[in-house]
């Protein structure tokens, strides 16, 4: 699995001129399920961004994690991360997960974060064309990938 988590003050996704998530601080998650992608993947994925230590303390560092700050995620669906640009111009999409099998993962990533505590999770809609707005903080942008933490 692939994430590009961006800390943000707010973000919006909308379908068809129709708000279907928004969250005021927070992280918006871009979500990519890979080919071969499990339940393992997703729980420690979703266990690592739920600990993540990035939002500023007293001092100014980035030391508190989202249930400190009572932090709110949007979770949108993102096959693209998947991409494969080694060949030519045009991006190959093999990589990522059919989509039966993403669904079942990004909604299951979705309860999981809710189940360690995430206040509000929001959510795109699986295979749709969304238009997502945001406003990145800091800006804070990290990329987890389940893969490489597989070779590390």
């Amino acid at each position: 699995m692939k994430a590009v988590i961006q800390r943000v003050t707010r973000a919006k996704v909308t379908v068809d001129d129709r708000t279907v998530g928004e969250i005021g601080k927070g992280f918006m998650i871009l979500l990519g399920v890979v080919r071969g992608d499990t339940e393992k993947e997703m729980k420690l994925l979703a266990s690592k961004v739920a600990g993540l230590r990035v939002f500023e303390d007293e001092n100014g560092k980035m030391n508190l994690s989202q249930d400190q700050v009572g932090a709110e995620i949007l979770l949108v669906s993102q096959f693209t991360l998947c991409a494969d640009t080694s060949h030519g111009r045009r991006p190959s999409f093999t990589a990522s997960a059919a989509p039966d099998e993403a669904k079942v993962l990004y909604e299951s990533f979705a309860r999981e974060l809710r189940n360690l505590g995430v206040a509000k999770v929001e959510t795109g809609v699986f295979g749709a064309d969304m238009l997502v707005e945001l406003v990145n903080d800091g800006p804070v942008t990290i990329i987890m990938d389940t893969e490489e933490w597989k070779r590390g």
